[in-house]
């Protein structure tokens, strides 16, 4: 191991400059200005009905006393943004709302995600019975990064203090997604406790500039078979470049951490992110991917909130498709549409809208695609070939209840569907089994029961979370639960994501 005693400073430093020159992400405020959440308004009632809310009492905020803040009550959305009370989760217990954010989908209705990135961000007390350990943080922490969110997870973190034992290694496991270990480092080489990873101690100490600290600890890692073989090999990599010539790099394991990941980069190896966790992703993102990369990178992290859809279109249209096929279609589809409606065509727009709603709909970027597109949609005097697509596309868009009563439906899912954006859908034109289970759970306004039982504990989350997590199963597993679930929505003041959810479902035929 004698590669380990040379002095290699030279060549590391030049890696680390090549390193160092990672594209500056997206800040997390920038991401919570863009990115889209919910909040809680008053409860709904329809005209004909007196209003409900003595049906559904919301849980009145109560401050405690604390020495200092614990780390699990903090959050990027406060209150006043939100709506929802301090005493969110107060009075669940721990284990159940764990229980409950680890079961939360993959890829969510997007009027869910936008309602559980809310519930993720907000300020709040934690469970009575958390402790001082961090899980309640901690599972959110897994939750964003699970919906590829890396950088508002970073900046929760960051602000509850991630150098602290219970939370360190969540901290530079986002901040090596992220491309900003620096500071995470830093506290790790200042109190070398917090993380009881050796190939952690050993990458941060030679990120700091310790290189040769780094290597005695490598030394006496592997001499106590501290490291597994694919550490050890790219740590060996890592800290003498000079070896890269003779010893090939390992093979990649099964489950790749984050610090795996950047080290393969960082000996010239780097892994593409397709097969890996929606999370990892955002490395592509960092200027240091073809544009091909970027691309998919990018559709991956729209597809659940976690990019701005500007973000996306910036990257569509940054510059003419190099080939034909796949990615490089919805470009061309994208930007043809993009253009049509810059220059004011309505013939063109007719022409584009086809295509390109089926390049939004073939990776699932509907209401990304709605969002980006509709106002200027209904600035264009459209044929009426193009009006029905119009119409489907406005109605998902956040302007959804001004759109229903700019444009004219062509038919009954669509008559249904105006109604529905108002808080008004007609059983009369619900022609679906999907449609007539949104029609009952918009007739009344009353939580199901088993969701006013915990609204009544003062367990306003998680009954909340079951809704949202009964209504997203819908879209796979039945509709037995499809109307009550909306119903509690809209009792609890969520009636802008019981609509565009119950939108939706319906346009999007996610539910049938």
């Amino acid at each position: 191991m004698s590669f380990l005693k040379r002095s290699s400073l030279t060549l590391l430093a030049t890696l680390w400059a090549t390193l160092g020159t990672a594209q500056e992400p997206l800040s997390a405020i920038d991401w919570l200005n863009d990115a889209e959440t919910v909040a809680l308004g008053r409860p709904y009632a329809t005209p004909d009905e007196p209003p409900a809310a003595d049906r559904v009492v919301v849980p009145g905020v109560t401050v405690t006393a604390l020495d200092a803040p614990r780390a699990d009550t903090v959050g990027l959305l406060p209150g006043s943004t939100t709506g929802l009370p301090s005493t969110l989760w107060q009075d669940s217990a721990t284990d159940a709302i764990l229980e409950r954010i680890r079961d939360l989908p993959d890829v969510p209705l997007p009027a869910v995600q936008a309602l559980y990135y809310t519930l993720l961000l907000a300020e709040a007390h934690a469970p009575a019975d958390a402790g001082n350990s961090a899980r309640f943080l901690s599972a959110r922490l897994a939750a964003l990064r699970r919906f590829g969110a890396v950088e508002p997870a970073l900046a929760l973190v960051e602000r509850a203090g991630g150098a602290t034992p219970a939370l360190f290694d969540q901290w530079l496991d986002l901040a090596l997604l992220d491309g900003s270990e620096d500071q995470a480092c830093a506290a790790l080489s200042a109190a070398p406790h917090l993380s009881k990873q050796l190939a952690t101690r050993i990458y941060c100490t030679a990120r700091t500039g310790d290189w040769d600290t780094a290597a005695l600890t490598y030394h006496g890692a592997t001499a106590m078979d501290g490291l597994n073989d694919t550490n050890a090999t790219l740590l060996a990599l890592f800290l003498d470049p000079g070896m890269i010539e003779d010893i090939a790099p390992p093979e990649p394991p099964a489950q790749i951490t984050p610090l795996q990941f950047r080290l393969f980069e960082a000996i010239g190896a780097p892994l593409p992110t397709r097969n890996l966790p929606r999370a990892f992703a955002m490395a592509d993102l960092r200027g240091t991917a073809g544009w091909k990369a970027e691309l998919e990178a990018a559709e991956r992290l729209a597809r659940t909130g976690a990019l701005p859809g500007a973000q996306l279109l910036g990257l569509y249209t940054a510059r003419k498709p190099a080939a034909s096929g796949g990615v490089w279609d919805r470009v061309l589809a994208v930007q043809r549409l993009d253009r049509a409606l810059s220059d004011g065509d309505s013939a063109a727009v007719a022409r584009a809208i086809p295509a390109a709603w089926q390049a939004a709909r073939a990776v699932r970027l509907e209401t990304i695609f709605a969002e980006l597109f509709t106002e200027r949609l209904l600035k264009i005097d459209l044929p009426t070939e193009a009006e029905a697509q119009a119409f489907d596309i406005a109605l998902l868009s956040s302007v959804y209840e001004s759109a229903a009563q700019t444009l004219t439906p062509t038919n009954a899912r669509q008559r249904f569907a105006a109604g529905l954006a108002r808080g008004l859908p007609s059983e009369a034109e619900a022609t679906s089994p999907v449609a007539q289970a949104i029609a009952r759970g918009f007739t009344h306004v009353a939580a199901a029961p088993a969701h006013q039982a915990l609204i009544d504990e003062g367990r306003l989350g998680e009954a909340i979370l079951l809704a949202a997590r009964e209504l997203d199963s819908t879209a796979s597993s039945g509709r037995e639960t499809l109307s009550a679930a909306l119903g509690t929505l809209r009792a609890v003041g969520l009636e802008d994501t019981a609509r565009r959810a119950a939108l939706q479902m319906l346009l999007l035929e996610r539910a049938s």
